[in-house]
């Protein structure tokens, strides 16, 4: 039996991957819960398209205007743990080179004793706001797979850089899972999702066996659930729609449901996605 290791690089990407920032969300939720330190940054020139994404520029806190530029990095928890350690990969999607992109991060994984590897994404779906989020927890390793109880997707088609890294990870010998929660397409305009954050670090605890800090995530979640329930409550076709999507749901979790459901509706969410990638999977929503 085999699965993660101790030492876990916990990976989310602003972008395609990332669906009501669910995913870029929870990694930052991790970032300020712990103490973490930089222990690598790409180099901007080399990954980044500046058209695309731009440089930042602000005034800090003693008045100075300060020039940021869009950036990828490994960060270290700075506290010792007697359990499983979560390191993070957080950043934006390379506009080019993914290749080099992928294989400099895993290089430095490697150099870092890195046992694991965990990409975490989301994705718009026909799933209803008021139910528990369904979260896609796969594997490419079948050890891995038999270990932590995880599926392996048979999708075949255009990808994100998560599963590029994914990827070179694995071929370099680091197992690795991915998490992939499933957003209400139709709260779009609803952004961030922490409904869905918390769903990724619930299934994070439960496939790395590492404590994970909630904070007010169960508090966020609830709030962005009632907001959702009050825009739907003044329009009767949303209102009947979400119904809908109830009753599917509801049919998918009952005994007699398919265990390959999430599955399926993970495959089609990428085949709809498959004409290339939008902005950070915030496409129009869209009803079956």
């Amino acid at each position: 039996m085999e699965g993660l290791g101790r030492r876990v690089l916990v990976a989310a990407f602003d972008g395609w991957n990332d669906a009501g920032e669910a995913a870029s969300s929870a990694v930052a939720h991790l970032r300020d819960s712990g103490g973490y330190e930089t222990v690598y940054s790409v180099d901007p020139e080399l990954y980044f398209d500046y058209q695309y994404t731009r440089p930042q520029i602000r005034t800090t806190a003693d008045g100075a205007r300060e020039l940021t530029w869009p950036e990828t990095t490994i960060l270290r928890p700075t506290r010792a743990t007697r359990g499983t350690q979560l390191w993070l990969l957080t950043g934006v999607e390379p506009a080019r080179a993914w290749q080099a992109f992928a294989s400099e991060l895993v290089d430095v994984a490697l150099r870092e004793d890195i046992t694991g590897f965990v990409s975490m994404g989301s994705m718009m779906s026909d799933v209803p706001h008021t139910r528990p989020i369904s979260v896609f927890a796969g594997s490419e390793s079948e050890p891995v797979r038999a270990a932590l109880g995880l599926e392996r997707s048979s999708y075949e088609g255009p990808v994100g850089i998560l599963s590029v890294i994914s990827h070179v990870a694995t071929a370099a010998g680091i197992p690795s899972a991915q998490l992939w929660a499933s957003v209400p397409h139709y709260v779009a305009g609803h952004t961030p999702s922490p409904k869905a954050s918390l769903a990724l670090l619930d299934r994070l605890e439960d496939i790395t066996g590492a404590k994970v800090d909630r904070g007010d995530l169960p508090t966020q979640a609830r709030t962005w659930e009632a907001s959702i329930d009050a825009a739907a409550a003044d329009d009767d076709e949303m209102t009947e729609y979400i119904h809908q999507l109830e009753r599917t749901r509801d049919t998918w979790d009952s005994p007699e449901a398919s265990g390959d459901a999430i599955a399926q509706e993970f495959e089609k969410y990428l085949r709809r996605r498959g004409d290339g990638p939008g902005r950070g999977g915030r496409d129009e929503p869209r009803k079956p």
